[in-house]
């Protein structure tokens, strides 16, 4: 089987000469394999020698050919000719939290909405509800598609883009809720998620986590038989996810939870099994059967499926076990004395700390406790109210919210921090691992939010500078893409001897890169305090006291795990004092 996927939004037959229709070998010989209707190129895939020819010759990137195996079905859905196609789904159970784990385009949120009754499967071919319904007879996903068909079944969905909430209700917090409140379940909802103190403000004046918390408490107050949440963690800190786990463990209780979420740690305390989705992003996905979480995540990250004998990656994501540096060793890059921060209505104070050169510092705590006013200090883009540090720093800062408000290409963006854009060493280190190369033509304006967070990321490490400050660059990436970014981060800082500083709440990321640990704690929108840098142990161990979570690491991949609250392994962690790793695993 071979598909052929045209990206609509990149092709421009206008600006171009048709290269896809003249290069193809078939059409020099007589065949209609590619031809243009209403302006825009249709290739038929039955014609298709293969040869990739077209994809190449695009001057856009806006054309995939991919072969698939042989033994594939029919997709469950595609969209259109030459358009995206999603093979298999994952099935509901009663009883039983279920994860979604794959990258960013490979039909996760397609899946939830034909499982939610919103999406008709077409099969490829606008196929009717009879037709779905034969084609899935006999087996579970059949009945629970009938019972979808009948309004048997009832379902509550929380989308992915919680920032459209204030286009599709305006109103006070209050009339959502109330209005969403069929369990009677409000009261507590409320309290475990912290919405008092935002029932009486209007829904166009919430932040994005504000608005993340508010739709979770929607979407888990309906009274129904199958729930599904795509993506709980945007915009929330690690304790307010570790709160939003535990509604939707409770829920899980009675009836059916479906998660897509790309916080490994999360997905890992959360779910009881995952389906994995592979492909090729924006071309086609495919969903695997129902796999346990830990064997699950390993062979995601691992890239190899053995039960499905496929690999869908080159190299496995590995989780190095580092030795820390003698801090004599390490040139001091910045030292600085204590100093605070006074708004109206939070206060920051910082302890006196120390930053080395080359090394990556991570940067946890709750959301309000001024992570992002202490790294606009350190960039310049905020005084302290008392005290100083040196100001003879060069400075690369990527803010935590990012605006895309200039048609300049990615190209163009990135040329201009560097002159080293055309070396090797940044094509190979920095652009390539990053995906930016079939985004370079792209305008900043056309972006997704990951493509914009991976431009912004590389914009920042691009910058000659001394120190370089990422501010959630963990958001609107998946878990691929999360990985790869904490590496490219790594490796530069250890190649040109640079200091990176990271403020995230994936632990993974923070995990995979770090060598310090920066904790913030206080009293969220009131005050903060910034303890300065210290080793990952001592530093892991005082922030997992305070979530009462611990961690061990997986013996096969080496990724830090959840235990499970109150197993014999989180209770003996516990008394020894062990939150981030057993001493036996380090």
């Amino acid at each position: 089987m071979r598909i052929a996927v045209i990206n609509r939004d990149r092709c421009q037959p206008k600006k171009c000469s048709k290269e896809c229709e003249y290069f193809c070998p078939p059409v020099r010989t007589g065949d209609e394999t590619i031809v243009f209707v209403d302006g825009k190129p249709l290739i038929t895939e039955n014609l298709c020698v293969g040869c990739g020819i077209c994809v190449r010759k695009c001057p856009f990137g806006a054309i995939t050919i991919t072969n698939l195996p042989e033994e594939m079905d029919d997709p469950v859905h595609r969209y259109g000719q030459n358009g995206f196609a999603l093979y298999g789904l994952p099935v509901p159970v009663g009883g039983r939290v279920t994860g979604l784990l794959g990258p960013n385009g490979i039909g996760k949120s397609t899946a939830v909405s034909i499982l939610s009754g919103i999406l008709r499967p077409n099969l490829g071919k606008n196929a009717t509800w009879d037709e779905v319904l034969a084609r899935f007879a006999g087996s579970a996903l059949g009945d629970y598609l009938r019972k979808v068909t009948e309004k048997g079944v009832k379902t509550s969905y929380k989308p992915q883009n919680v920032d459209r909430i204030p286009k599709s209700y305006s109103g006070q917090v209050r009339g959502l809720l109330e209005k969403t409140d069929e369990r009677g379940a409000l009261r507590d909802l409320i309290e475990w998620l912290g919405l008092a103190k935002l029932i009486d403000r209007e829904i166009s004046s919430l932040s994005g986590g504000e608005l993340q918390r508010v739709a979770v408490a929607a979407t888990a107050a309906r009274d129904a038989d199958f729930y599904f949440f795509d993506e709980i963690s945007p915009y929330l800190d690690i304790y307010q996810r570790i709160n939003v786990a535990r509604i939707l463990q409770g829920l899980a209780k009675e009836k059916a939870v479906m998660v897509v979420e790309h916080d490994l740690a999360l997905l890992d305390l959360l779910a009881d099994n995952v389906h994995l989705i592979y492909g090729l992003p924006g071309a086609y996905g495919v969903i695997t059967r129902p796999k346990g979480v830990r064997v699950g995540i390993n062979q995601y990250l691992r890239g190899n499926l053995p039960e499905e004998n496929v690999r869908f990656r080159d190299s496995a994501i590995t989780f190095e076990v580092r030795t820390p540096r003698m801090e004599k060793e390490i040139p001091a890059l910045i030292a600085y004395e204590a100093f605070t921060k006074v708004y109206s209505s939070f206060r920051l104070q910082a302890e006196p700390g120390l930053v080395r050169r080359g090394e990556v510092v991570g940067i946890l705590g709750a959301n309000g406790t001024g992570k992002s006013t202490y790294i606009k200090i350190l960039a310049g883009v905020e005084k302290p109210t008392t005290g100083s540090f040196d100001r003879q720093l060069k400075v690369s800062y990527k803010p935590q919210y990012l605006k895309a408000d200039s048609e300049v290409t990615v190209q163009g963006l990135l040329r201009s921090m560097t002159n080293d854009f055309d070396s090797s060493y940044y094509q190979a280190e920095i652009l390539r691992p990053m995906g930016l190369e079939p985004l370079l033509d792209q305008a900043l304006t056309e972006l997704s939010g990951g493509e914009l967070q991976r431009a912004a990321i590389t914009a920042c490490l691009s910058r000659d500078a001394d120190l370089y400050l990422l501010d959630e660059p963990s958001a609107h990436l998946d878990v691929e893409q999360r990985m790869l970014t904490a590496k490219v981060m790594r490796r530069f800082a250890e190649s040109t001897e640079k200091t990176v500083l990271v403020v995230d709440h994936d632990i993974y990321l923070i995990d995979l890169l770090s060598e310090r640990l920066m904790v913030f704690d206080g009293v969220p929108g009131e005050m903060g305090i910034a303890h300065p840098p210290r080793e990952m142990r001592e530093g892991m161990n005082a922030f997992l006291k305070g979530l009462g979570i611990t961690f061990r690491r997986d013996e096969e991949t080496r990724r830090p795990r959840v235990n499970k609250p109150g197993s014999r392994l989180d209770r003996m962690q516990k008394e020894q004092g062990e939150y981030y790793y057993p001493v036996e695993d380090s």
